[in-house]
């Protein structure tokens, strides 16, 4: 992997002077890892380390393992331990697994903190009967493309977790909400896909850092 220095801006406040001025709610992803770990190493800064360990999370999810963490070369056993209990215990207490959807509105907030990624990232929730969260998960990180968005990927979680239903999600850096050729053929693709295999696809949303768009809410659904 290579090495991708972080440098903050001069005048932007360090993550431990955000969490006195803003909580820890006004902290990106980025910030968290920072004050996770604590500090960097001789060779490699704490911000690198941090935005490392956040692009291996942007593709594992928080099931990110403890030895793929001790790959990242200046992290070392000790920190890969500390983050990854971290890790799990956000997902013990804080898993959704009793958050029923009832629309965007329910789920949104959830993930909109996957929107200030560089890079588009394409989620998938998974429900149960009672259309309750089952899990939340990146599929893959780069520019949506339906030859990229494989059903394989895409359901092969949810068929595990013998989910009744599923939404996708999609997030734009560009700010723009609006579709494009690609999000749609990627969306009729994996609606039917959907159906064939008995789960269905309820929504798919483009998100944001303010916003979000509903195919469903805007009349586009493809099944």
């Amino acid at each position: 992997m290579s090495f991708l220095t972080y440098r903050p801006e001069p005048g932007l406040l360090r993550p431990r002077e955000k969490l006195r001025a803003h909580g820890p709610q006004g902290l990106s992803d980025l910030d968290l890892i920072q004050l996770l770990l604590g500090s960097g190493c001789r060779q490699v800064p704490l911000e690198t380390l941090a935005l490392q360990c956040r692009d291996l999370l942007d593709h594992h999810g928080p099931g990110l393992k403890t030895a793929s963490l001790e790959n990242i070369p200046g992290l070392g056993p000790a920190k890969a331990g500390q983050l990854s209990a971290a890790l799990e215990l956000a997902r013990r207490l804080g898993r959704p697994a009793h958050l029923r959807v009832t629309g965007p509105a329910d789920l949104v907030p959830r993930l909109l903190h996957w929107a200030d990624r560089p890079q588009e990232i394409f989620l998938t929730v998974t429900l149960n009967g009672a259309q309750e969260v089952l899990d939340i998960r990146p599929v893959t990180v780069g520019l949506l493309n339906k030859t990229l968005i494989h059903p394989r990927e895409v359901f092969a979680p949810a068929l595990q977790e013998r989910a009744a239903s599923l939404i996708l999600a999609h997030t734009h850096p560009s700010g723009s909400l609006e579709p494009s050729r690609e999000d749609r053929e990627a969306t009729t693709r994996l609606c039917q896909a959907g159906k064939l295999l008995g789960v269905e696809v309820l929504d798919h949303l483009i998100l944001t850092t303010t916003d979000y768009y509903s195919f469903r809410e805007n009349g586009e659904v493809f099944l």
